[in-house]
């Protein structure tokens, strides 16, 4: 930020300011990317021309005042690809070795013996055909899993995926996988596509993971479908509601991990997101196209860009 600031009249707020930090502002730089302040804050928008946000999804600031207008949206896109994709390995691993089981048992000082899946050769299926979803299906690939997409338009021969199912038709294909990964954005097709007919529709033994958006799921449906069976595990890092409540149920649930939205954050996350930033700010002043260019119909950049 100290480069921006040579070239530039950089005013720093936080929610309650940020309306009179607006006014006569051309662009801002959405660090908390969990705000929702700016909808509040955008009629003190009068000259504003482009809004960056620290983070992939953008569905905090997807208001139709914003979506209307001509202010252009990029995104933090990239930065945490590989982080989250070794997360979904790294859970998907836990499952299929029974650690959080070893864990329990050691607490208790148990020595119990038991077998453990493979990995290599299980099905995966990532709905989300975007950078985090094709990071997580060259990872898993990488390790043997037979990987899967399911995305707004089916195809075939996709480098990254083989197949991808249409989105619209998941239920049909749910049944063929161990793994179901929620890396989808959060837009008005995809918010609740994880309830009650999704879970039914999972094979036995399935397990379910969600990096994407808590609003993807339908959290009671969730829940009952933990108790039944379908999912028979899941590993979840975002929710509904954040920070998780803590009377929520999914916190004693034995077939659960949990984690604090946190897996993309990687050691020096933060200053990546700077940089990130940093670097369209210079296009910007120089008027070279800027990176990451949120389609604000869809509700993320479109592939290709």
């Amino acid at each position: 930020m100290r480069t921006i600031e040579t070239t530039a009249l950089v005013r720093y707020t936080d929610e309650k300011g940020l309306a009179d930090a607006l006014r006569g502002a051309d662009a801002l730089f959405l660090y908390d990317f969990l705000s929702t302040a700016l909808r509040r804050a955008w009629p003190a928008a009068d000259r504003l021309r482009w809004v960056h946000i620290a983070s992939a999804g953008v569905d905090p600031v997807m208001f139709p005042e914003l979506r209307e207008s001509d202010v252009v949206l990029t995104n933090s896109r990239g930065v945490f690809d590989d982080s989250i994709a070794e997360y979904i390995l790294g859970v998907i691993i836990a499952f299929a070795k029974d650690l959080p089981r070893s864990l329990e048992l050691q607490r208790r000082h148990r020595w119990q013996h038991r077998e453990t899946e493979r990995v290599a050769g299980r099905r995966a299926l990532v709905v989300g055909t975007g950078p985090i979803g094709r990071a997580v299906a060259r990872m898993l690939r990488a390790v043997g899993m037979a990987v899967s997409g399911a995305g707004r338009r089916a195809a075939d021969g996709d480098p990254d995926f083989g197949e991808v199912h249409a989105s619209a038709e998941l239920a049909a294909h749910l049944p063929g996988y161990d793994y179901v990964i929620a890396v989808a954005p959060l837009t008005e097709q995809t918010k609740g596509m994880f309830d009650a007919a999704a879970f039914a529709a999972m094979a036995p033994g399935a397990r379910f993971v969600n990096v994407g958006r808590g609003e993807l799921v339908v959290t009671a449906d969730l829940m009952a479908g933990l108790r039944a069976g379908r999912p028979a595990a899941a590993a979840l890092d975002v929710f509904e509601t954040e920070p998780l409540p803590s009377d929520s149920p999914l916190w004693t649930m034995p077939n659960v991990l949990i984690s604090p939205h946190m897996s993309g954050d990687f050691a020096g996350w933060r200053d990546t997101l700077v940089e990130v930033f940093a670097e369209n700010f210079r296009r910007w002043h120089s008027g070279e196209p800027l990176l990451n260019v949120v389609d604000k119909q869809l509700g993320y950049v479109p592939s290709g860009q």
